[in-house]
């Protein structure tokens, strides 16, 4: 179910613009619908068709997303199997500080050689809805006041749903725009649409290597932007939104943790206004790459910074846990005796 979609069966019940603000920002909030402001009992705001409506509408929405598994994390995280109305399976992520991480699709279609959500490519999109709903089952369980849609899939593949979530979130669900961290391997779109939102996320881009024979090699199915190209679009959108560009590079042992990476980076992000977010890699059973060795990654950290490039080591969350990248779903598919669907046909593009 799109919000839009949402918006016209709230007003089919009777219930003026202001009304729906009112029971979305409730559900946004992780409250009952009929929660007015001050304590205000709903009688005295809503009109009395809606009223009769929300205990229906409430058991729909907290259908949209139910919580299948928990594991949590040495350092405070948690990863979360999430269920959706349809019976499969998405991840979401509790992270420190107030954070929650969220996928995007079910499956997901760039096939990253060290990710597993990708093996089974793309499912499904998932509806704004659905995206919402993970945010909200996050907050039923702690505070949330930053969201990062960084979990399975590749957002600016399902761009439309997810944009429709980050203008909720940062209007009714009280959000810091710049704490809707919008991921992305660099989709051409997303420096077009995001510009052009009432919200403007920051941004987050997956770069993980200068070169782009090797950058083609681990993103195969990533739109065909060189690492330089990818790094001015960022710049640009960080300059007009005042947001520094986070650069994500999972840190391959043997693969992008060279002297000539250190290089290229420090080429390529010197005076920018980014920062870049080393990311060990998070071993995945059946996928061949490996973590550097810990001093690897300490050395590249300080030769970036020395360079003048804003770096830090960013640990998956709960890697204790074994659960990124689609592995809690691949786990859980694999107890169950399942398999993935197939994804479905699509007809070319004109």
């Amino acid at each position: 179910m799109r919000i839009s979609q949402l918006r016209q069966q709230l007003a089919d019940l009777g219930a003026r613009p202001a009304h729906a603000e009112r029971v979305l920002r409730a559900w946004l909030q992780a409250r009952p619908l009929d929660a007015g402001p001050r304590n205000q009992p709903a009688e005295h705001s809503l009109p009395l068709t809606l009223r009769q409506a929300l205990p229906e509408l409430q058991a729909r929405l907290a259908g949209l997303a139910s919580l299948q598994a928990e594991h949590p994390g040495a350092d405070g995280s948690a990863r979360l199997l999430v269920r959706l109305a349809d019976a499969q399976s998405v991840e979401s992520v509790l992270l420190p500080r107030d954070g929650v991480c969220v996928s995007t699709q079910l499956g997901c279609a760039v096939g990253c050689t060290f990710c597993m959500t990708g093996k089974s490519g793309l499912l499904r999109q998932l509806e704004s809805s659905e995206i919402l709903a993970q945010v909200i089952l996050a907050r039923a369980r702690r505070p949330v006041k930053r969201v990062v849609f960084m979990g399975m899939g590749e957002p600016a593949h399902n761009l439309e749903n997810v944009m429709e979530a980050i203008e909720l979130l940062g209007t009714l669900g009280g959000i810091g725009h710049k704490n809707l961290v919008f991921s992305s391997v660099g989709d051409p779109r997303i420096f077009e649409r995001l510009p052009r939102g009432p919200v403007k996320p920051a941004l987050a881009l997956s770069l993980h290597s200068t070169r782009m024979e090797v950058r083609s090699a681990l993103l195969p199915k990533a739109p065909a932007m060189s690492p330089a190209a990818l790094v001015e679009a960022g710049e640009h959108y960080a300059r007009s939104t005042g947001y520094p560009i986070q650069y994500q590079w999972t840190l391959l042992a043997g693969v992008n943790d060279t002297d000539e990476e250190i290089e290229g980076i420090a080429t390529l992000l010197q005076g920018k206004y980014a920062m870049m977010n080393l990311i060990p890699y998070n071993t995945n059973e059946g996928l061949s790459h490996a973590r550097p060795d810990p001093e690897r990654i300490v050395a590249m950290v300080r030769s970036l910074n020395h360079r003048g490039i804003l770096t830090r080591v960013r640990n998956s969350a709960g890697q204790d846990v074994d659960g990124g990248c689609g592995q809690l779903r691949a786990r859980s598919m694999e107890a169950d005796g399942g398999t993935p669907i197939a994804p479905p046909r699509r007809k070319s593009r004109p």
